[in-house]
């Protein structure tokens, strides 16, 4: 690792605490060229899949889509940001945990609907009448009557 200030190359680590989230480790080093101090952080580096599209399109898993169709269906409801970003969490890691080079998006989808449920049944539906495309009020009542009769066991 070069030194921020002089560009040697040499240090040495100092002090390493895990972050207070725990994703991180924080190292002070100091250079051995200019003996100035400088702090980096190392991460685990997550490798995401590929997604595929319905139409077979491919492209780079995006944390940020998942969010804003999230924070759609959520729209107007007594859901706090730290539900939604745990939400996204779980769904992120569970397609981490699959461990493929790619992924369907209909996977995505269905993991976003399955945690959505346990949350809020109308950002369910919500989510639901979008990501699979109801073609009409038939199909919507046919999903609430599923999400009543489920709620009702």
């Amino acid at each position: 690792m070069k030194c921020p200030f002089c560009g040697h190359s040499e240090n040495k680590v100092i002090d390493s605490r895990i972050s207070k989230e725990g994703k991180a480790v924080r190292r002070r080093r100091e250079c051995l060229g200019c003996s100035k101090r400088f702090t980096t952080y190392e991460y685990v580096e997550e490798v995401l899949p590929m997604v595929v599209k319905k139409d077979g399109r491919r492209e780079q898993f995006d944390r940020q889509k998942i969010l804003t169709g999230v924070k759609k269906a959520c729209e107007k409801r007594q859901i706090s940001m730290d539900v939604i970003d745990q939400l996204i969490d779980n769904v992120e890691q569970a397609c981490q945990e699959m461990q493929a080079e790619e992924i369907s998006s209909t996977i995505i989808g269905e993991n976003i609907m399955k945690e959505l449920k346990k949350i809020d049944g109308v950002a369910y539906v919500r989510f639901a009448s979008v990501y699979r495309q109801f073609r009409d009020v038939g199909e919507f009542m046919s999903e609430l009557k599923d999400l009543l009769n489920k709620g009702k066991k």
